[in-house]
C-alpha cells in the first residue's frame, strides 16, 4: 500500500515550535503518512504569495497528497476552514483565498466547511488553529476518511484578486506579482499570453520603465550583472540579474508594472 502524503505550506517559519506542532498532531493521527515540506518561509499573512507558491508546487505531487497550507491572518476570526478535493489532491486551509490559483487551473469537485469536532483536536486555541484544527483534518483526510464527513459542502468560498496580464493596444501589460529568494521579479505574464501577444515579432521588455535589453532561455545566458528577461520553472516572465539581484540592482518590488511591446 502506497504510503499517504502530506505537503505542508505555511508563513510560519522554522524558528519556533509552530511547524514540529502541527508535524506532531498530524503523525499521531496518521503515523505511516510522509510529510513534506513545501515551504514554511511564506512572508507572514501574505495570503497572495502562498497562493502564488502553492499553485507552481501542487501539480508535482503524486496522487492522494494532502496539502496542509496555513496562512492565515484571520485566525480566530470567524473565517471558515475548510477542505477541498481538486483533481487527485486535497486540501485543507483557511477560507481565505489562498486556494485562489489552485481553483483557477482545476475547479474543486467539492469543498467542504471544517465543522465535525471529532476529526479536531478537543481544544482548538484562537491563535494556533494550524495545529488544532487544519492539522488533524488533513491527516484524517491521509488516513482515509471521507470528505463529506468533515461538514457541509461549501459552494461560495473565498477568493482574492490576482492580477492578471492584459493587452492594451499595442502593448502587453503585466506587473511583478512576487520577488523570489534570488531576487528575481517573477510577473504575472505567462509564457501563452506572451507568446501570442508577440507571435513572429521582436518583444522590448520595460520594467518600471527601465529597459530589460535581453530575452534569453536560462540564468546562465545573460551577463553577469545584467539584466534580462526569462521564463522560470513556473513559466511565467521574470526578470533577473545573473549572478546578482534584479530587485536590489533595480530597487523594485511587488507591483512594479512591466510593459511588453513590438520593436
Amino acid at each position: 500500500m502506497t504510503r499517504p502524503v502530506i505537503a505542508f505550506l505555511t508563513d510560519f517559519g522554522t524558528q519556533d515550535h509552530y511547524v514540529g506542532a502541527m508535524r506532531g498532531v498530524a503523525l499521531g493521527i496518521a503515523p505511516e503518512a510522509t510529510l513534506v515540506d513545501i515551504t514554511h518561509e511564506i512572508p507572514p499573512q501574505d495570503v497572495l504569495t502562498g497562493a502564488l507558491e502553492l499553485a507552481s508546487a501542487f501539480a508535482y505531487f503524486p496522487d492522494g497528497t494532502v496539502f496542509l497550507c496555513v496562512v492565515d491572518p484571520g485566525v480566530g476570526s470567524a473565517r471558515r476552514a475548510i477542505a477541498a478535493a481538486v483533481g487527485p489532491f486535497f486540501f485543507v486551509a483557511p477560507d481565505n483565498g489562498l486556494l485562489t490559483l489552485v481553483f483557477r487551473e482545476c475547479s474543486p469537485s467539492a469543498v467542504v466547511e471544517l465543522r465535525e469536532q471529532r476529526y479536531a483536536r478537543p481544544t482548538i486555541s484562537r491563535t494556533f488553529e494550524g495545529r488544532d484544527r487544519f492539522a488533524p483534518a488533513a491527516a484524517w483526510l491521509a488516513a482515509g476518511t471521507s470528505l463529506a464527513a468533515f461538514g457541509p459542502a461549501v459552494r461560495d468560498w473565498t477568493t482574492i484578486e490576482v492580477p492578471a496580464p492584459r493587452v492594451e493596444g499595442d502593448e502587453l501589460l503585466g506587473e511583478v506579482l512576487h520577488v523570489d529568494r534570488f531576487g528575481n521579479l517573477v510577473t504575472n505574464i505567462d509564457r501563452e499570453t506572451f507568446q501570442t501577444f508577440v507571435g513572429g515579432g521582436r518583444p522590448d521588455i520595460a520594467v518600471a520603465g527601465q529597459p530589460v535589453p535581453r530575452l534569453v532561455e536560462t540564468y546562465s545566458d545573460g551577463h553577469h550583472g545584467a539584466i534580462a528577461a526569462l521564463f522560470g520553472s513556473s513559466d511565467r516572465l521574470e526578470i533577473a540579474s545573473p549572478g546578482g539581484s534584479a530587485a536590489q540592482r533595480l530597487g523594485l518590488a511587488r507591483g512594479a508594472p512591466v510593459i511588453v511591446t513590438l520593436c
